[in-house]
Parts: C-alpha cells; sequence; structure tokens
C-alpha cells in the first residue's frame, strides 16, 4: 500500500512539474511575442550614430591619417514596416600628392527610405535595402589652392548632390538598442575630385519611442 501511494504520489508529482512547465513555456512565448511586437512599429522613432570607412580605407590608414565618415540619423517607422531615414554626415578622404596627403571634405544631408526584406523569427535581425538623396557642399584642402612646393590646386569648394543606394543590417541588443552595419555607394555630381565613394560603417540606433 505504501508502494502504491508513493508512486500515486510521484505521478502526481510529475504531472504537476510538467503542467509547471507547460504554463512557464506558455509565459515565456507569450512574453516573447510582447517583445518582438515592440519591434518595428508604426511611429517608432530611432536616433543612429554611425562611423565608417570611407574607400580604401585600411591601406590608406597609415600614411594618409584615413579615409573616414562619420554621421548621425533619424529614422522614423511606417505601418509597411519601411522607413524613412533622415540624416547629417562628415566624410574626409585622403588624396596622396608626393610626400604629403590632401584631404577633401564633404558635409552632406541625406534623406531616404529603407525597406526590410530578410528577418529570423524572433525578430531580432533584420535585412533592409534602399535609396537616399544627398547634397551638400565639398571643399579640397580645406579650400588652400597652394601647396607646400609651390603647386596649385585646380579644385576649388562646391555644392555637391546625388544620391545613395544602401544596404543595411540591424540586429536588436534589446528593444531600445540595435547595432547596426551599414554599406552605401555615394554617387555625386558637381564634385571636382571623384564621383563614386564606398562607405562601410558600424553604428547604434536608439529607439526613443
Amino acid at each position: 500500500e505504501r508502494t502504491f501511494r508513493r508512486k500515486k504520489d510521484a505521478e502526481e508529482l510529475s504531472c504537476g512539474f510538467e503542467v509547471f512547465i507547460i504554463m512557464m513555456c506558455a509565459f515565456l512565448s507569450s512574453l516573447a511575442g510582447k517583445v518582438s511586437a515592440q519591434r518595428y512599429l508604426p511611429g517608432q522613432t530611432g536616433l543612429e550614430l554611425r562611423l565608417g570607412g570611407v574607400d580604401d580605407f585600411g591601406r590608406n590608414v597609415r600614411h594618409l591619417r584615413g579615409n573616414f565618415q562619420i554621421g548621425m540619423a533619424l529614422s522614423r517607422y511606417n505601418r509597411n514596416r519601411s522607413r524613412w531615414v533622415f540624416g547629417a554626415d562628415y566624410v574626409k578622404k585622403h588624396y596622396a600628392y608626393k610626400k604629403i596627403a590632401v584631404p577633401k571634405e564633404q558635409f552632406t544631408a541625406e534623406a531616404g527610405c529603407l525597406f526590410p526584406f530578410l528577418s529570423d523569427r524572433g525578430r531580432n535581425v533584420f535585412l533592409s535595402a534602399g535609396l537616399s538623396a544627398l547634397a551638400g557642399y565639398e571643399r579640397v584642402n580645406r579650400n588652400g589652392r597652394l601647396l607646400y612646393d609651390g603647386a596649385t590646386l585646380l579644385h576649388k569648394g562646391a555644392f555637391i548632390y546625388g544620391f545613395a543606394p544602401a544596404f543595411e543590417m540591424e540586429a536588436y541588443l534589446t528593444d531600445r538598442w540595435a547595432f547596426l552595419f551599414n554599406v552605401r555607394q555615394r554617387v555625386f555630381f558637381g564634385s571636382s575630385v571623384g564621383h563614386f565613394h564606398t562607405v562601410v560603417a558600424v553604428g547604434l540606433k536608439y529607439i526613443i519611442d
């Protein structure tokens, strides 16, 4: 009889444990659904900070002091999960001239739209593609035309405009923070030195609301 009672108690304990596990799984599933539902909501706004390399950044970083980009942007999510992006960038690229490096700087504003085309089931990682319009100002050697050896630069400061197709990965660390990896091909008209620049950047995004 005692053995029978022990078996019965064990069965009840096992059954209760299984019910507890099922309830916990259901709770976690509902919680995960709520968490993932907080991402890509219409009307959400995100603030981005980006830092990247331009063109042959790795090869020139030692001798030409690097080619880099730094930028800030504001994202606005739409009903179809696309998002508007409004930002400003500072891009600096160096060109070799004898024993010195001549800098070119671009100060640009952008407005564009990105569309997600792939994400994981948990909605933690999103891949997006899109296009931005660009406009701004470019200067070479800080608009100084005379070089150290007496040579004169023919390039002047100029207003520039163009566009930039982009590919971006968002990896959510929390509901508020996301890691960004971005590749853009900047195409400019009006530039006196180079019309194409590839920017590979990483960054962080904070969801404000």
